[in-house]
């Protein structure tokens, strides 16, 4: 096995997730509206709703997907759902910096499940999985090992695209304490929020 196989998916994979799409703008307005680590989490739940997919396409079920589509419209508006949650919870959320700070006790779990069910109901990864992975891996030709090199390159790729977005939008919440700036700052991530629930819905 060639390691040099996998470059043109690590390149396909990073180009796809740099693309602004509303796993970013979760992302990045959770940051905003609750800080790194929570972010983090929500973060590696849009990782392992990734790997889903991988797995999915790696077993040869892209056609068991289909199949299911309603499935994955139920868990399409859950996770736009979610969202909208969130984006009404920055809204609404108070002036005061000693409140905003303690937001930022999201549990691990629920915000790990949200950036899952972003991803699961995310059109870009679907089309991504399900229609451009075949044309940059041979499936037919994918054995234990080549999974578990696909899983390693899909987890640094992801993580190598997500975190320099999680921390400039942290790092930017850390330098606007002041009461206004944090009421604005938490409506722009609702507004970044609400954006990405309503691409979800809207997308085909």
């Amino acid at each position: 096995m060639n390691p040099l196989d996998f470059v043109p998916y690590a390149v396909a994979l990073v180009i796809a997730a740099a693309i602004p799409g509303p796993g970013i703008a979760a992302v990045v307005g959770k940051a905003l509206g609750t800080g790194f680590r929570p972010a983090l989490w929500f973060g590696t739940g849009l990782v392992l709703g990734d790997l889903t997919y991988l797995t999915l396409a790696v077993l040869g079920l892209a056609a068991v997907a289909a199949a299911f589509s309603g499935v994955f419209v139920v868990i399409k508006v859950l996770g736009a759902a979610y969202l909208v949650y969130l984006a009404w919870s920055f809204w609404k959320a108070g002036i005061d910096p000693d409140k905003v700070e303690a937001r930022k006790g999201n549990g691990a779990f629920a915000s790990m499940l949200g950036g899952y069910s972003v991803t699961l109901g995310n059109p870009k990864t679907i089309i991504f999985y399900m229609a451009l992975l075949p044309t940059v891996v041979d499936l037919e030709a994918m054995t234990l090992e080549r999974f578990g090199w696909l899983v390693l390159i899909t987890i640094i790729g992801l993580y190598a695209v997500l975190l320099p977005y999680l921390a400039a939008a942290a790092k930017a919440r850390e330098f606007l304490r002041n009461p206004r700036a944090l009421k604005l700052l938490n409506r722009g991530a609702a507004g970044a929020m609400a954006g990405a629930a309503a691409y979800i819905v809207l997308k085909q």
